[in-house]
């Protein structure tokens, strides 16, 4: 079942006022189209206790941040991704997905209830009945938006601590975005995988950044691949965008990068072991060349110590538990320097 509040939304800002009449929350059933991967939506942006006022100022609140989005909207699911289609209809053929709080433009709202969005390198429609638009969408949006810190240069040296004589911890490509912490003097310190690290503020850009949908190409797997690894990969990229947790091996409720290829992994009979440096010794290692879908990607700390895996999905990419704030994500597979690369599966 999805809930959401029956919401009648109007902000009239040329005036400075905002008008909102709020009716109580409705029950509905979740379509039976297919559109949302896992669970429905969750709905409604708001606590219940929110009153009319309280709903009005946030609104308020909200109006001069757009992130670059003249119309917002905001993927409303409460885990896996929503469907972003070639048509306005569940036949439609799939050009993209939109993890969970993922951002949109809002370019035309159908008559029976479908949203022609843009939306990173996607554009398609997308159900309404999961998407938060208007006031309610920028209040989301206020609340999930992250910094991060743009690599401006390929082969960017990522440092253990704000000085150059400090000890190289890996390498990112131009073009790769990592958790922005705080700026000090010259140097930027970031997030990489849930570890704080430096940059050269020089080489840096530090922008505010929603997520986007992932485009059908970036979910590709590949040709000639085993029928095991397709399933494999499909089943792992049902969880992007659901939580890190570190310590954790759920995919649903949270994990960390361990725990997600672990368990990715038992569902198709496989043992590993809650533990990056260790899954490393418990495959065949192979090189770059020889990747295949299905394959673990496995990266280190300064000191050449394994403390992150990845799991291969084709094209290039990984899907992995990144850090608290980006969750189950996709990144390039150089997104920093690979160290070793492991092949488990025995198809």
């Amino acid at each position: 079942m999805k809930y959401f509040s029956n919401m009648r939304r109007a902000v009239i800002l040329s005036v400075g006022v905002a008008v909102c009449l709020i009716a109580e929350p409705m029950q509905v059933n979740a379509t039976s189209g297919g559109e949302i991967l896992q669970s429905g939506g969750v709905g409604a942006v708001l606590a219940p206790s929110l009153t009319t006022e309280e709903y009005i100022q946030a609104a308020e609140d909200a109006v001069g941040a757009s992130w670059g989005y003249t119309n917002i909207g905001i993927a409303d699911v409460e885990s896996g991704n929503l469907n972003v289609r070639e048509q306005p209809s569940t036949s439609g053929k799939l050009v993209g997905k939109m993890p969970k709080d993922s951002a949109c433009e809002v370019l035309e709202v159908t008559d029976d209830g479908w949203a022609h969005i843009q939306s990173g390198d996607v554009d398609g429609y997308v159900s309404m009945d999961y998407l938060l638009t208007g006031p309610d969408a920028k209040m989301k949006a206020k609340e999930i938006v992250r910094t991060v810190a743009v690599s401006n240069g390929d082969g960017l040296n990522v440092r253990e601590g704000a000085s150059l004589e400090s000890t190289v911890l890996t390498q990112v490509p131009k073009g790769e975005e990592m958790d922005y912490v705080e700026t000090l003097g010259d140097w930027v310190k970031v997030n990489i995988d849930d570890e704080e690290a430096y940059i050269s503020a020089e080489y840096v850009t530090v922008v505010d950044k929603l997520d986007t949908a992932v485009t059908m190409t970036e979910l590709m797997y590949g040709q000639g691949v085993s029928d095991v690894r397709v399933e494999l990969v499909e089943y792992a990229k049902q969880f992007l965008g659901n939580k890190y947790v570190y310590g954790g091996s759920s995919l649903t409720k949270g994990t960390d990068c361990s725990g997600f290829t672990m368990s990715v992994y038992k569902k198709f009979g496989v043992k590993l072991t809650h533990h990056a440096a260790t899954q490393a010794k418990e495959g065949t290692k192979i090189s770059k060349g020889d990747l295949l879908p299905g394959d673990l990607v496995f990266y280190a700390d300064g000191t050449g110590s394994i403390n992150h895996v990845a799991l291969y999905i084709g094209g290039g990419r990984v899907i992995h538990a990144s850090n608290p704030k980006s969750g189950i994500k996709i990144s390039k597979y150089n997104y920093r320097t690979p160290v070793k690369y492991v092949r488990v599966l025995r198809d």
